[in-house]
């Protein structure tokens, strides 16, 4: 895959294939200096501006007929301190590379999600997260962040710097300024042993609140149409190594997880009653295995197969309901869905507009083969995860506008009068933050 989507003759596209945009021009600013230029000459031109990361977002968040600023030239390190536990990165550092990165120099971040194709900034703007008892989202490990605003001008922020943009920038839709560079808090090196293996659905929701509190890190995967799931559990291990084997790794994460996969979901595209039997046999074709290896190799996985995503934030202790509603609204639907429905947790942050904006949050993330008519399966869903006051993800397709978020998020006002302050001509506006955040 590319570093940044994109498509023939001057179209942008994501990497789900669900957006296109158009933009007057494009500009690949190699310097924060060169970065500030291009956006006063933006203001000038009347044009808007958006940065863009890999395309890894399912929403339009990053769509413009302005001036698209694409991050590939302001990547690397730029400092790591290992006195204070922080790593300062530029802004367009995909996550891969940041992590093999630390992994050399004996560092790890503290937790991450499972893919690491997106850029950092585009990651910690839309409030990518993994799963977590006590450590949250790739924002709430960022220690600093620089940011050019609407002027030009290049604002450093933390908790003692510009707090208040601290607070809400870490997750800032895009929608303050462009992030050209990101602290984070890094720690040295350490293990974690996986245990994934299947269980019934039955069982995980009976025994949630056991298997959240037991582990650092519970995720777990329901097949729609059976009664099964494949569970996950990453903890902190003092050793030794065990990673999965190549052959192995091969044969379960390559050919199953993506190869097979990509199989059945063609399948089930061409003949979608095939989908409930192809379901079964798939929910059934991981077996239990454990692992033991750095955090990056046990966090992440390719994903091969490409789709579109709905991700909602209940509070968590809302799950097991939410989870029983959506069971029962497939079952009831017709629906034929062959996509696993992904369950993880995070704890309550700091951070003005993250999903887990002081509230103790579970994530159900519903997914369709890219390609297939997703709407009546996401409309279904999202009907269910509103009704729990559900914060949707802000890379992934959902139809909520800033009247209902002022609803579920209590800081609402805080951020949309912060961007008054910082944007008040709205350079960085597009069509889903008129929605989002209101004109």
């Amino acid at each position: 895959m590319s570093s940044t989507a994109s498509g023939k003759n001057g179209t942008w596209r994501n990497w789900g294939g669900n957006v296109a945009a158009r933009p007057a021009r494009e500009v690949a600013p190699a310097s924060v200096e060169e970065l500030a230029a291009a956006i006063r000459r933006a203001a000038e031109d009347g044009l808007k501006v958006k940065a863009v990361g890999s395309g890894h977002s399912f929403t339009s968040i990053a769509a413009t007929d302005g001036v698209l600023i694409r991050p590939q030239l302001l990547t690397g390190i730029r400092h790591i301190d290992r006195e204070a536990g922080t790593v300062t990165v530029e802004a367009g550092t995909p996550l891969k590379r940041l992590n093999v990165a630390l992994a050399r120099e004996g560092l790890s971040l503290a937790n991450m999600g499972d893919i690491m194709e997106q850029t950092v900034s585009g990651a910690t703007s839309t409030g990518t997260h993994g799963t977590g008892r006590d450590s949250a989202s790739i924002a709430a490990q960022i220690k600093a962040l620089e940011l050019v605003t609407a002027d030009g001008s290049v604002l450093t922020c933390s908790e003692k710097e510009n707090p208040e943009v601290f607070a809400a920038a870490r997750i800032g839709l895009g929608a303050l300024g462009v992030v050209t560079a990101i602290t984070f808090a890094v720690e040295p090196i350490f293990l974690l042993t996986a245990r994934e293996e299947p269980m019934p659905f039955a069982r995980v929701l009976a025994e949630f609140d056991e298997l959240w509190t037991e582990n650092e890190h519970f995720e777990f995967y329901w097949f729609p149409h059976t009664g099964s799931t494949n569970t996950k559990r990453n903890n902190r291990s003092a050793g030794p190594e065990k990673p999965v084997g190549q052959l192995a790794g091969w044969f379960e994460d390559e050919l199953l997880s993506n190869g097979v996969f990509q199989v059945a979901q063609w399948v089930g595209r061409a003949v979608p009653a095939t989908i409930p039997a192809i379901a079964q046999v798939s929910s059934k074709a991981l077996s239990a295995r454990t692992y033991t290896d750095i955090p990056y190799k046990v966090f992440t996985s390719p994903r091969r197969v490409r789709f579109v995503e709905m991700e909602y934030a209940v509070p968590r202790e809302a799950v097991v309901e939410t989870l029983r509603e959506l069971k029962a609204m497939v079952e009831r639907s017709g629906l034929r869905v062959s996509f696993p429905v992904e369950v993880r947790t995070a704890p309550a942050d700091d951070i003005t507009l993250s999903t887990a904006s002081g509230r103790d949050s579970a994530y159900i993330a519903v997914h369709m083969v890219k390609g297939t008519p997703f709407q009546r399966y996401f409309t279904s869903a999202e009907r269910i995860f509103t009704a729990h006051e559900g914060r949707p993800h802000w890379g992934k397709i959902h139809t909520r506008d800033a009247e209902y978020l002022a609803g579920v998020y209590p800081r609402f006002e805080e951020f949309t009068a912060l961007r008054d302050r910082l944007d008040p001509d709205r350079l960085f506006q597009n069509d889903y933050l008129r929605r989002v955040l209101g004109a």
